[in-house]
């Protein structure tokens, strides 16, 4: 009888080992005559672990990790197929205390089944809030959502149920689902964990949103540099159409829906809707005016609701156990969980999928360790490139939505950077600005120019350069990119030069490096 074993698929097991991790067990149980089952699934998240190896035992599912190649010989010897001691054994996944203090709603079944077995997928409850759905009216669909509480987890965090109702209602014949894919944000990779991990929690969820608002085709408009992700979406769309959850006959229903795959061309700014709908069809990725907005008039012009990875896979699980059932996970008006990245300077980097409500401390701490240097951390960032700069004495502020918009920060997609006490305030302002002038689309003044003006003004600060006439004029520069900025990407930008200037001023004002000769030398240069 042959054992099963499961090691990470997933792109950041891959780049510590995993592919030869799996062939080395492949490999020496063929040598040894052992009937094996090798299934590569997603990864659970706890990239320090990685490669995490799984073996199912009569005990259940014992984890080993981080197994490289070397050390699988030793594994065998030590008899691990039947859960045996060894050094790198870690016992029940679920045991792991970084596992057993979350709420995995959405990643579920991340980690635990082959990301490309339907039945697989079916087993772990996979499919059942599609069969709710076609059994449901429109409406009814539209007011579960909405009494979800669920909430765009791209980082703008409207109202789910608004935007269904809007799209729901607008008169069309053609209207679209578009799933944006576009993971930019630095420190963030859930959309990627799902995709590679569990695609067709992605799929069955454009499905319902197709059915709730009237939409019979969609779109994912996946990161140009998501190869491996590329390539398992299309197997499990694949997949997915011979199961009849895609096509003209849904599970036999008579109803219909078509999926299609985009991918993008390594523009930041396409991460913004209209942007990506531009790209989607065959324009440069600029930003669209609004109105009209793309519920109302969006993919070629056609009613079309928009949501990130995140929002899309949370739906199964609400049309599956309803809207109350979500809405009792969360804090305040952020309802739900969402999947936390920690990334960075940080002991324990990996996925965190908790309720809202946690606080950027225990997540800091509990779960991520503290910092991989060992030093105090000093400075986080939140939300991605144009996310606040936090310093400590804002750690015990809850992760929800209320919470970091007092404190004039942003949870977004939930990427969290850390910086130990080494880090220099004024270079990571810098960073931030220089970004927008390189990722900007040009398409408005204060973005295009502000941004590039702005890169110069901190360098003067950098170098002494009359520096409270360059403080000056750096906050103004911000005022104007916040207020008159068409798009996110530079309303945003100055969120994180401000809080960089208002937390860490000292930071702005240290003698500048000296090159040698003694003359003043930039602190960074242009890429």
């Amino acid at each position: 009888m042959s054992v099963t074993v499961y090691v990470p698929n997933d792109s950041a097991a891959i780049g510590l080992g995993a592919n030869a991790t799996a062939q080395a067990i492949s490999r020496i149980a063929a040598e040894r005559g052992i009937s094996i089952r090798l299934i590569r699934n997603g990864s659970r998240g706890l990239f320090w672990l990685e490669p995490f190896v799984e073996v199912v035992t009569t005990e259940g599912r014992i984890g080993y990790g981080p197994v490289e190649a070397h050390d699988v010989p030793s594994l065998f010897d030590a008899q691990f197929l039947q859960g045996g001691s060894h050094r790198l054994r870690l016992g029940a996944p679920e045991s792991i205390p970084y596992l057993a203090g979350q709420e995995r709603l959405t990643f579920s079944r991340v980690g635990i089944i082959d990301p490309l077995s339907i039945s697989d997928y079916e087993a772990h409850g996979g499919g059942r809030g599609l069969r709710a759905a076609l059994q449901a009216e429109p409406g009814d669909l539209v007011e579960e959502i909405s009494q979800s509480g669920l909430r765009g987890r791209g980082g703008a965090a409207f109202p789910a149920g608004i935007k269904w109702k809007t799209v729901l209602n607008a008169r069309a014949e053609q209207k679209y689902i578009v799933c944006n894919a576009d993971e930019g944000d630095s420190g963030t990779f859930s959309d990627r964990m799902i995709l590679e991990g569990d695609p067709f929690v992605l799929i069955e969820g454009m499905v319902i949103a197709g059915l709730a608002v009237g939409a019979t085709e969609g779109y994912i408009y996946l990161r140009s540099e998501y190869p491996h992700a590329l390539s398992i979406l299309l197997a499990a769309i694949q997949n997915a159409h011979e199961a009849g959850y895609l096509g003209s006959n849904l599970l036999g229903t008579g109803k219909r829906f078509q999926l299609h795959v985009r991918r993008g061309a390594g523009a930041y700014i396409c991460g913004e809707e209209t942007a990506m709908l531009e790209s989607l069809e065959g324009k440069r990725g600029m930003v669209r005016p609004k109105p009209p907005i793309p519920a109302l008039s969006g993919l070629w012009g056609r009613p079309t609701l928009i949501h990130n990875v995140m929002t899309l896979a949370a739906v199964p699980l609400i049309l599956d156990k309803g809207g109350a059932f979500y809405a009792g996970f969360g804090a305040g008006k952020s309802r739900g969980t969402l999947p936390f990245q920690l990334a960075g300077n940080i002991k324990r980097g990996g996925l965190v999928e908790k309720a809202f409500g946690v606080t950027l401390r225990e997540m800091l701490y509990e779960f991520g360790g503290g910092s991989a240097s060992g030093r105090p951390i000093r400075a986080v960032q939140v939300g991605g490139p144009l996310g606040a700069y936090l310093p400590e004495s804002k750690f015990d502020t809850t992760l929800d939505y209320e919470s970091f918009a007092a404190a004039e920060a942003m949870v977004g997609h939930g990427g969290i950077v850390v910086f130990d006490d080494t880090v220099d305030m004024a270079k990571m302002a810098r960073y931030a600005m220089e970004f927008c002038a390189i990722e900007s689309c040009g398409k408005c003044t204060p973005c295009r120019i502000g941004s590039t003006r702005g890169v110069e003004v901190i360098d003067r600060v950098i170098q002494g350069k009359q520096r409270t006439e360059n403080l000056t004029l750096l906050r103004d520069l911000c005022d104007t990119l916040s207020n008159a900025s068409l798009c996110a990407m530079g309303g945003l930008t100055p969120s994180p030069v401000l809080s960089a200037l208002t937390h860490f001023p000292e930071d702005f004002h240290r003698a500048p490096a000296l090159a040698p000769g003694g003359r003043a030398s930039r602190t960074i240069r242009r890429h």
